[in-house]
């Protein structure tokens, strides 16, 4: 499989807090590697939580009450309609109904882009948050959990696939926020058995393997093991931690491997404190750790995509701070390619 190019490229997670699809859009058109923006603000059916559960069996979204529920008498119901209808990948594409922006941005010409992404909730956040009736997390009954891990891998080679038919440098990364509650020993589901089920997962995808997330697991999960192309991690707010993993960040890099750095904050009251030249500065900072440890800087810059730290749809200021947020991300990339003789984005 092709190694991508890091260099400081610029990306973002997909979920932005706009209502309106053409100014998303512009967003997600205004990096070096764009994506199709879940919209959650426009419609329930955007939360990525939501987005995934289409079509899947004995699922039910109650949009009056916010939630998505399994129920498992209907899951076991609607198996066999689901197996004949399954042999047809069309039961995998997002529909307009649950994503009114990826055929949007497939209708695009993103031919001028160094590559495109596409994005999805991952099985294990997404099992550890749905429920049955009883309000215990899918992930714990073995019949739903086996099928759930298939079932988003035929929706990320699915979407690969209409990301693929429109641009050669394509790939979907899964976001995996829920990750970190398995490292607790109140979790209930091992993180040994976490990883064996998630490197099955991993091995049923078609194209590059990404994970993006916001939060702080064991970082040894992500790095070992498991021959990931790409891994997005919030570092303005876990960058000291993820310094200390260097022996295993220093394996990923030498494998080729891309890591995106969450620089910068989106949160209207992190982002008013920061600049361009002190978000580039903290960024350098866990950067000169790692090579304090003895990775090579020109390693990690040549391997390096930046990103904002993570999503935010509580601003008060609406989407003003994250466009903003997108116009410094920029500006750092910018910056770093400059000092460090790279070529633009």
């Amino acid at each position: 499989m092709k190694k991508f190019t890091g260099n400081c490229l610029i990306t973002a997670m997909g979920i932005l807090p706009h209502d309106n699809l053409e100014q998303a859009m512009d967003v997600a058109l205004s990096v070096d590697i764009p994506f199709w923006p879940q919209l959650p603000r426009l419609s329930f059916y955007e939360d990525m939580y939501v987005q995934i559960s289409e079509h899947f069996p004995g699922m039910r979204v109650y949009e009056d009450q916010l939630r998505v529920q399994l129920s498992q008498p209907a899951f076991y119901e609607e198996l066999m309609d689901y197996a004949v209808k399954s042999e047809n990948d069309e039961l995998f594409k997002l529909s307009p109904a649950y994503s009114v922006a990826l055929d949007a941005f497939l209708s695009r010409d993103l031919s001028a882009y160094y590559a495109i992404r596409g994005q999805t909730i991952g099985p294990i956040s997404f099992g550890m948050k749905i429920t049955t009736e009883d309000l215990r997390p899918i992930i714990y009954n073995d019949d739903v959990r086996e099928f759930l891990f298939d079932f988003i891998a035929r929706k990320v080679n699915v979407q690969y696939r209409q990301l693929r038919a429109v641009h050669p440098n394509a790939f979907v990364w899964v976001d995996e926020p829920g990750l970190e509650i398995i490292f607790g020993s109140f979790a209930g589901y091992t993180s040994d058995r976490a990883k064996k089920d998630f490197l099955r997962f991993l091995e049923g995808l078609e194209g590059p393997r990404g994970v993006h997330l916001c939060g702080n697991p064991d970082w040894s999960f992500l790095l070992s093991g498991l021959d990931l192309d790409i891994l997005s991690l919030d570092v303005f707010g876990n960058g000291e931690i993820f310094s200390r993993y260097a022996g295993e960040v220093k394996q990923f890099l030498d494998d080729g491997h891309i890591i995106c750095w969450g620089i910068v904050p989106t949160l209207t009251e992190e982002f008013s404190a920061e600049s361009v030249a002190s978000l580039a500065a903290r960024l350098e900072e866990v950067w000169d750790r790692l090579a304090a440890k003895g990775i090579s800087k020109e390693l990690i810059v040549s391997q390096a995509w930046l990103a904002p730290a993570r999503c935010c749809l509580i601003n008060a200021d609406g989407h003003a701070t994250v466009e903003n947020a997108f116009a410094s991300l920029r500006a750092v990339a910018e910056h770093l390619r400059k000092k460090y003789g790279l070529p633009p984005g």
